[in-house]
């Protein structure tokens, strides 16, 4: 079987597996503890809103809204299941977005028969979400983003890899815009759709952030909307080494390349991409992916500074349960907020991305999955998502709060170990979101 090379380029296809930068020990580092913690059945995404007081769950059937005001007791306010779009249950509910009292939650994340598109809530008052609008695209959505009334929409099948951009704020809701991975690169249609999966979205001051997979992250000017513009993109696998891979499935989980979340930090000139692998059994780098770090000032011309590695396991495997794996983050004010899944919720110093430097972390892995990790308070407080939805596991869907500072020093990393972990220690990144588990049953080698 065909492997990809590790590809060691500058300029604006970024390094992502390089040595500077990567974080090994744990020890020494601070601990926390949850402030609190509240359940929430189907737990996935969840978002903090603009108040700081208040937290929004996917939760798979629907979702939640959640008073965070006193993080030592959140406490529901809200839970909306069985929602309609169009008369039909919608179904896979993973993501949510949110901006000002507006609140989309779209889906199915993934390719199945249930009626597919979004919802529009007002949520100024967040005990009382009140639909406001709904859309049905026709095909799934993974993850969207919502800035400033425009919603950005991932787009993706075998034929079709696009970014959408719906105005949702008039009295209609209007596709404005689009931007397309294979019109901008068409040579990507000989590959595999998962392996050039557009998996999630980011904007910040004008720029889309757009992990597409194994086709790298690419930036996008959409100042216009109506008219996205490349910029450019960070990568470290090519489209020829993908073609040369005779299996999708080493393709979708195996590392190098499985771009799955991005986002920068407040001034816009740090780049985080979580890579999401599995250990596949094939050549190096068998193991689950991290997280890469990029000066984006220039963003023309991003720049890899530094990564963060997984710890390891012993079996890390798709189907193994044991994931350690780095999922959604948030980058804020020098520090990189972080969910592991099983290897719990991680914060690190990243004032000097070369070197990043694990602060504290906190996990039981018994319990826990952490889907996401979300800045609620700047320098008090953030929230973290855990799922039950990873296979092999009894885990409890809930909303947790944490600390945003470490409270001290220990000599040791302050967590429990987690069962089936090797002894090696240190930062993970990586391994697979619930999709590609999902999809196995929609496509076919």
């Amino acid at each position: 079987m065909k492997r990809r090379a590790i590809l060691r380029t500058s300029g604006v296809v970024g390094l992502s597996l390089s040595a500077p930068g990567v974080v090994g020990t744990a020890r020494g580092q601070a601990t926390i503890e949850p402030l609190g913690q509240v359940p929430i059945t189907g737990a996935a995404e969840a978002v903090a809103g603009d108040d700081g007081e208040t937290a929004y769950v996917a939760a798979t059937t629907g979702f939640a809204t959640v008073d965070v005001s006193d993080p030592a007791e959140p406490t529901l306010l809200a839970v909306e299941r069985d929602v309609q779009l169009e008369g039909e249950t919608m179904t896979e509910i993973l993501d949510v977005s949110v901006d000002g009292g507006l609140l989309v939650i779209a889906g199915p994340a993934n390719r199945r028969s249930s009626v597919a598109g979004f919802r529009c809530y007002d949520v100024s008052d967040p005990e009382n979400p009140d639909p406001v609008g709904e859309h049905r695209t026709g095909y799934h959505i993974h993850n969207c983003y919502l800035v400033d009334e425009l919603l950005y929409v991932v787009e993706n099948a075998e034929e079709t890899n696009r970014l959408a951009i719906f105005d949702v704020g008039g009295d209609e809701i209007t596709q404005v815009g689009y931007w397309s991975l294979l019109e901008h690169e068409p040579g990507w249609r000989d590959v595999h759709w998962l392996a050039r999966y557009i998996h999630d979205v980011y904007v910040q001051d004008g720029i889309a952030y757009l992990p597409c997979w194994n086709a790298g992250t690419y930036l996008l000017d959409v100042s216009e909307p109506t008219e996205p513009a490349y910029i450019s993109h960070v990568q470290d696998t090519t489209l020829e080494a993908e073609r040369a891979i005779d299996s999708w499935r080493e393709a979708a989980y195996g590392l190098p390349g499985n771009d799955h979340y991005a986002a920068v930090d407040d001034t816009g000139d740090l780049l985080a991409v979580g890579r999401e692998a599995w250990a596949t059994g094939g050549a190096e780098p068998d193991r689950p992916g991290g997280i890469d770090l990029y000066d984006v000032s220039d963003a023309a011309d991003p720049v890899h500074q530094g990564s963060i590695d997984a710890p390891r396991a012993d079996d890390e495997s798709n189907g193994g349960g044991m994931w350690t794996t780095a999922h959604n983050f948030e980058l804020r004010d020098g520090r990189l907020y972080s969910s592991w899944y099983r290897a719990g919720v991680k914060i690190h110093d990243v004032s000097d991305p070369a070197a990043p430097e694990l602060l504290a972390e906190w996990r039981n892995a018994e319990e826990t999955g952490f889907w996401t990790a979300r800045v609620l308070e700047p320098g008090e407080t953030f929230i973290a998502s855990s799922t039950e939805a990873i296979p092999n596991t009894s885990l409890e869907g809930a909303l947790y709060t944490f600390p945003a500072e470490p409270d001290g020093r220990s000599e040791t990393d302050g967590s429990s170990p987690i069962p089936g972990f090797t002894g090696l220690a240190g930062l993970v990144s990586g391994g697979v979101a619930l999709e590609w588990l999902r999809r196995r049953g929609n496509v076919q080698d």
